[in-house]
């Protein structure tokens, strides 16, 4: 791909050849004020992570995001945006692959782990959420494989710009049926 990536309206990118972690980049700049669809895309980065400090490869070859989201509600509910995450990614999977989410985190394709989900977030001392860093790691053209994974892993396929494309996309329509909708339909889905 040429040109950069397209995200949907209002959303804004901010792309690193290499960076240590996207989820630390997005916090740092929503504790600046940026606003909600502020993606950090790297294209390696050299200190992913995923739940529990546990390490994420991450190297040339797959898409490393990071958006910031401001949902404005008490944390407990914020939990909820790592099932709208899972769903935006099992969304540009391609039709007639086996999709499973798996909870709190992890996206399988076929079986294998095409995705990881990494949801972090700031809260002010009333409890409400000030922004939501939701990092999504998505195997595209290759799947790493590690001592310590419980999955094998699975490949996306495509290119990196083109699945960052389609999750952005996929993101800011689930974000936005979870505000108008509520939880019920999303659990549901």
């Amino acid at each position: 791909m040429t040109r950069p990536p397209v995200l949907p309206d209002g959303w804004r990118l901010v792309a690193f050849d290499s960076v240590g972690s996207t989820n630390d980049e997005a916090a740092r700049l929503a504790e600046a004020g940026a606003a909600e669809g502020t993606v950090v895309w790297a294209r390696e980065q050299t200190g992913g992570r995923g739940r529990r400090g546990r390490r994420w490869a991450s190297p040339l070859g797959n898409l490393y995001s990071s958006t910031v989201l401001r949902p404005d509600c008490p944390a407990p509910r914020a939990t909820e945006l790592g099932f709208v995450a899972a769903l935006a990614v099992a969304d540009i999977v391609p039709p007639g692959r086996a999709v499973r989410l798996k909870w709190p985190n992890d996206v399988l394709v076929d079986g294998g782990k095409v995705a990881g989900i990494l949801l972090e977030s700031s809260v002010d001392q009333n409890g409400v959420v000030q922004h939501v860093v939701a990092g999504i790691g998505v195997n595209v053209t290759f799947a790493p494989e590690l001592p310590e994974m419980r999955y094998p892993g699975a490949v996306l396929g495509g290119t990196v710009e083109g699945a960052l494309e389609k999750l952005t996309r996929a993101l800011a329509a689930r974000v936005a049926a979870w505000r108008r909708q509520g939880f019920a339909r999303i659990r549901a889905a």
